[in-house]
Protein backbone atom coordinates (compact mmCIF):
# COMPACT_ATOMS: atom_id res chain seq x y z
CA UNK A 1 0.00 0.00 0.00
CA UNK A 2 1.28 3.45 -0.93
CA UNK A 3 0.24 6.70 0.75
CA UNK A 4 1.31 10.33 0.75
CA UNK A 5 3.22 11.13 3.94
CA UNK A 6 5.37 13.88 5.39
CA UNK A 7 8.81 12.92 6.61
CA UNK A 8 7.61 13.17 10.21
CA UNK A 9 4.63 10.91 9.55
CA UNK A 10 6.96 8.45 7.82
CA UNK A 11 9.38 8.41 10.78
CA UNK A 12 6.48 7.58 13.10
CA UNK A 13 5.28 4.85 10.75
CA UNK A 14 8.75 3.39 10.37
CA UNK A 15 9.19 3.24 14.13
CA UNK A 16 5.88 1.45 14.49
CA UNK A 17 6.78 -1.00 11.72
CA UNK A 18 10.11 -1.63 13.48
CA UNK A 19 8.28 -2.84 16.58
CA UNK A 20 8.77 0.29 18.67
CA UNK A 21 6.15 0.63 21.37
CA UNK A 22 7.73 3.35 23.52
CA UNK A 23 8.43 6.96 22.55
CA UNK A 24 9.04 10.16 24.50
CA UNK A 25 9.50 13.66 23.15
CA UNK A 26 9.48 17.36 23.83
CA UNK A 27 7.55 19.33 21.17
CA UNK A 28 9.25 21.77 18.85
CA UNK A 29 9.10 22.44 15.13
CA UNK A 30 10.13 20.66 12.96
CA UNK A 31 9.87 17.53 15.13
CA UNK A 32 6.44 17.80 16.78
CA UNK A 33 4.34 15.71 14.42
CA UNK A 34 6.45 12.58 14.94
CA UNK A 35 5.05 11.87 18.40
CA UNK A 36 1.62 13.20 17.42
CA UNK A 37 1.46 10.54 14.72
CA UNK A 38 3.16 7.75 16.64
CA UNK A 39 0.68 7.94 19.52
CA UNK A 40 -2.18 7.10 17.14
CA UNK A 41 -0.95 3.54 16.57
CA UNK A 42 -2.39 0.66 18.57
CA UNK A 43 -0.52 -0.71 21.53
CA UNK A 44 2.05 2.06 21.92
CA UNK A 45 3.05 4.22 24.87
CA UNK A 46 3.89 7.83 24.03
CA UNK A 47 4.52 10.78 26.33
CA UNK A 48 5.30 14.48 26.15
CA UNK A 49 8.10 14.90 28.66
CA UNK A 50 8.81 18.04 30.73
CA UNK A 51 11.93 18.67 28.62
CA UNK A 52 14.24 16.91 26.17
CA UNK A 53 16.60 15.64 28.89
CA UNK A 54 13.73 13.83 30.60
CA UNK A 55 12.54 12.45 27.25
CA UNK A 56 15.95 10.91 26.62
CA UNK A 57 16.24 9.61 30.17
CA UNK A 58 12.91 7.80 30.15
CA UNK A 59 13.72 6.41 26.69
CA UNK A 60 17.05 5.18 28.05
CA UNK A 61 15.16 3.50 30.88
CA UNK A 62 12.90 1.71 28.41
CA UNK A 63 15.89 0.65 26.32
CA UNK A 64 17.78 -0.66 29.34
CA UNK A 65 14.68 -2.74 30.15
CA UNK A 66 15.06 -4.35 26.72
CA UNK A 67 12.63 -2.26 24.67
CA UNK A 68 13.10 -0.46 21.38
CA UNK A 69 12.78 3.15 22.53
CA UNK A 70 12.48 6.42 20.63
CA UNK A 71 13.35 9.93 21.86
CA UNK A 72 12.30 12.90 19.69
CA UNK A 73 13.29 16.57 19.74
CA UNK A 74 14.32 19.46 17.52
CA UNK A 75 17.95 20.41 17.15
CA UNK A 76 18.19 22.79 20.12
CA UNK A 77 16.66 20.11 22.32
CA UNK A 78 19.78 17.99 21.91
CA UNK A 79 21.63 20.70 23.85
CA UNK A 80 19.22 20.18 26.75
CA UNK A 81 19.55 16.39 26.53
CA UNK A 82 23.32 16.27 26.00
CA UNK A 83 24.18 15.03 29.50
CA UNK A 84 22.37 11.66 29.32
CA UNK A 85 23.13 11.32 25.59
CA UNK A 86 26.89 11.42 26.14
CA UNK A 87 26.67 8.88 28.97
CA UNK A 88 24.39 6.40 27.18
CA UNK A 89 27.01 6.33 24.43
CA UNK A 90 29.26 4.72 27.07
CA UNK A 91 26.74 2.37 28.68
CA UNK A 92 25.06 1.09 25.54
CA UNK A 93 21.37 0.34 25.38
CA UNK A 94 20.60 -3.36 26.07
CA UNK A 95 17.48 -3.02 23.88
CA UNK A 96 17.70 -0.32 21.23
CA UNK A 97 17.57 3.48 21.38
CA UNK A 98 17.13 5.99 18.54
CA UNK A 99 17.27 9.74 19.10
CA UNK A 100 15.66 12.02 16.52
CA UNK A 101 17.36 15.36 15.96
CA UNK A 102 15.12 17.47 13.71
CA UNK A 103 17.45 20.23 12.53
CA UNK A 104 16.19 23.53 11.13
CA UNK A 105 18.47 24.99 8.44
CA UNK A 106 17.48 28.59 7.58
CA UNK A 107 15.83 29.02 11.00
CA UNK A 108 12.23 28.63 9.85
CA UNK A 109 11.09 28.30 13.47
CA UNK A 110 14.20 28.34 15.63
CA UNK A 111 16.52 30.59 17.58
CA UNK A 112 19.68 29.28 15.94
CA UNK A 113 20.93 27.20 13.03
CA UNK A 114 23.12 24.53 14.60
CA UNK A 115 24.25 21.46 12.69
CA UNK A 116 23.76 18.44 14.94
CA UNK A 117 25.90 16.18 12.81
CA UNK A 118 28.63 17.50 15.08
CA UNK A 119 26.86 15.94 18.07
CA UNK A 120 27.24 12.51 16.48
CA UNK A 121 30.98 13.02 16.14
CA UNK A 122 31.28 14.56 19.60
CA UNK A 123 29.38 11.78 21.40
CA UNK A 124 30.65 8.99 19.10
CA UNK A 125 27.14 7.94 18.17
CA UNK A 126 26.30 6.81 14.60
CA UNK A 127 23.96 9.04 12.61
CA UNK A 128 21.68 8.39 9.64
CA UNK A 129 20.16 11.11 7.47
CA UNK A 130 17.23 10.49 5.06
CA UNK A 131 16.55 12.55 1.93
CA UNK A 132 12.78 12.04 1.65
CA UNK A 133 9.81 10.50 3.42
CA UNK A 134 10.32 6.97 2.07
CA UNK A 135 13.91 6.99 3.29
CA UNK A 136 12.78 8.47 6.59
CA UNK A 137 10.54 5.43 7.13
CA UNK A 138 13.24 2.96 6.16
CA UNK A 139 16.13 4.68 7.94
CA UNK A 140 14.41 4.70 11.31
CA UNK A 141 14.07 0.93 10.98
CA UNK A 142 17.74 0.63 10.03
CA UNK A 143 18.65 2.84 12.97
CA UNK A 144 17.05 0.41 15.41
CA UNK A 145 18.83 -2.51 13.76
CA UNK A 146 22.18 -0.73 14.09
CA UNK A 147 21.44 0.20 17.70
CA UNK A 148 20.73 -3.41 18.59
CA UNK A 149 23.66 -4.81 16.62
CA UNK A 150 26.29 -2.47 18.07
CA UNK A 151 24.73 -1.84 21.52
CA UNK A 152 24.71 1.90 20.88
CA UNK A 153 22.25 4.76 20.68
CA UNK A 154 21.76 5.99 17.11
CA UNK A 155 20.91 9.46 15.89
CA UNK A 156 18.50 9.98 13.02
CA UNK A 157 18.88 13.52 11.69
CA UNK A 158 16.02 15.07 9.82
CA UNK A 159 15.77 18.63 8.56
CA UNK A 160 12.79 20.92 8.05
CA UNK A 161 12.44 20.15 4.34
CA UNK A 162 12.43 16.41 5.00
CA UNK A 163 10.19 16.67 8.05
CA UNK A 164 7.51 18.77 6.38
CA UNK A 165 7.62 17.89 2.69
CA UNK A 166 5.46 15.02 1.46
CA UNK A 167 6.15 12.15 -0.90
CA UNK A 168 4.81 8.68 -1.66
CA UNK A 169 5.63 6.07 0.97
CA UNK A 170 5.19 2.30 0.72
CA UNK A 171 3.75 0.91 3.95
CA UNK A 172 4.80 -2.36 5.50
CA UNK A 173 3.40 -4.56 8.22
CA UNK A 174 4.53 -3.86 11.79
CA UNK A 175 6.76 -6.38 13.50
CA UNK A 176 5.05 -8.54 16.04
CA UNK A 177 5.69 -7.23 19.53
CA UNK A 178 7.78 -9.63 21.62
CA UNK A 179 7.94 -9.38 25.41
CA UNK A 180 11.41 -8.30 26.43
CA UNK A 181 13.70 -9.99 28.93
CA UNK A 182 14.03 -6.89 31.12
CA UNK A 183 16.96 -5.14 32.70
CA UNK A 184 20.22 -7.04 33.16
CA UNK A 185 22.00 -5.99 36.35
CA UNK A 186 25.58 -5.04 35.44
CA UNK A 187 27.30 -2.40 37.56
CA UNK A 188 30.40 -2.03 35.39
CA UNK A 189 28.29 -1.51 32.27
CA UNK A 190 25.59 0.81 33.54
CA UNK A 191 26.89 2.69 36.60
CA UNK A 192 29.17 5.42 35.24
CA UNK A 193 31.31 6.22 38.22
CA UNK A 194 34.87 6.96 37.02
CA UNK A 195 36.23 3.43 37.43
CA UNK A 196 33.45 1.93 35.30
CA UNK A 197 33.41 4.82 32.84
CA UNK A 198 37.10 4.31 32.06
CA UNK A 199 36.39 0.69 31.16
CA UNK A 200 33.40 1.63 29.04
CA UNK A 201 35.46 4.32 27.29
CA UNK A 202 37.58 1.55 25.78
CA UNK A 203 34.42 -0.26 24.67
CA UNK A 204 33.28 2.89 22.85
CA UNK A 205 36.53 2.90 20.86
CA UNK A 206 36.12 -0.79 19.99
CA UNK A 207 32.60 0.01 18.81
CA UNK A 208 33.91 2.91 16.74
CA UNK A 209 36.31 0.62 14.94
CA UNK A 210 33.52 -1.85 14.20
CA UNK A 211 31.27 0.96 12.93
CA UNK A 212 34.02 2.30 10.67
CA UNK A 213 34.18 -1.09 9.00
CA UNK A 214 30.39 -1.39 8.85
CA UNK A 215 29.84 1.99 7.19
CA UNK A 216 32.16 1.18 4.27
CA UNK A 217 29.66 -1.40 3.00
CA UNK A 218 26.46 0.16 4.37
CA UNK A 219 23.99 -0.26 1.46
CA UNK A 220 22.37 3.16 1.91
CA UNK A 221 25.65 4.85 0.95
CA UNK A 222 24.89 4.80 -2.76
CA UNK A 223 27.04 5.65 -5.79
CA UNK A 224 25.42 6.99 -8.96
CA UNK A 225 27.81 7.15 -11.92
CA UNK A 226 26.94 9.65 -14.65
CA UNK A 227 29.66 12.11 -15.59
CA UNK A 228 33.18 10.80 -15.03
CA UNK A 229 34.47 14.37 -14.74
CA UNK A 230 32.52 15.65 -11.75
CA UNK A 231 31.18 13.94 -8.63
CA UNK A 232 29.33 15.30 -5.63
CA UNK A 233 29.34 13.80 -2.12
CA UNK A 234 26.12 14.73 -0.36
CA UNK A 235 23.43 13.54 2.04
CA UNK A 236 19.85 14.27 3.03
CA UNK A 237 17.79 16.97 1.35
CA UNK A 238 20.84 18.62 -0.33
CA UNK A 239 21.03 15.50 -2.52
CA UNK A 240 17.68 16.46 -4.05
CA UNK A 241 18.78 20.06 -4.58
CA UNK A 242 22.03 18.99 -6.22
CA UNK A 243 20.31 16.47 -8.51
CA UNK A 244 17.89 19.15 -9.67
CA UNK A 245 20.67 21.59 -10.59
CA UNK A 246 23.30 19.08 -11.78
CA UNK A 247 21.44 16.03 -13.13
CA UNK A 248 24.42 14.82 -15.19
CA UNK A 249 26.98 14.72 -12.38
CA UNK A 250 27.92 11.60 -10.47
CA UNK A 251 26.94 11.24 -6.83
CA UNK A 252 27.95 9.53 -3.63
CA UNK A 253 24.81 9.86 -1.54
CA UNK A 254 25.48 9.09 2.12
CA UNK A 255 22.78 7.44 4.19
CA UNK A 256 25.09 7.28 7.21
CA UNK A 257 26.78 10.62 7.81
CA UNK A 258 28.73 9.50 10.89
CA UNK A 259 31.06 7.77 10.93
CA UNK A 260 32.05 8.76 7.41
CA UNK A 261 32.97 5.96 4.99
CA UNK A 262 36.42 7.42 4.36
CA UNK A 263 37.64 4.64 2.05
CA UNK A 264 34.44 4.81 -0.02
Amino acid sequence: MKVLMSGNEAIARGAYEAGVRFAAAYPGTPSTEILEQFCKYDGVYAEWSPNEKVAVEVAIGAALAGEKALAVMKHVGVNVAADPIFTVSYTGTNGALVIISADDPSLHSSQNEQDNRHYARFAKIPMLEPADAQEAKEYIKLAFEISKKFDTPVFLRSTTRVSHSKSVVSLGDPEEYINKTGFVYDVEKYVMVPHCARLRRMEVEKRQQALRGFVETFPENKIEINSTDTGIITAGMPYNYAKEVFPDYSYLKLGMVYPLPEKL
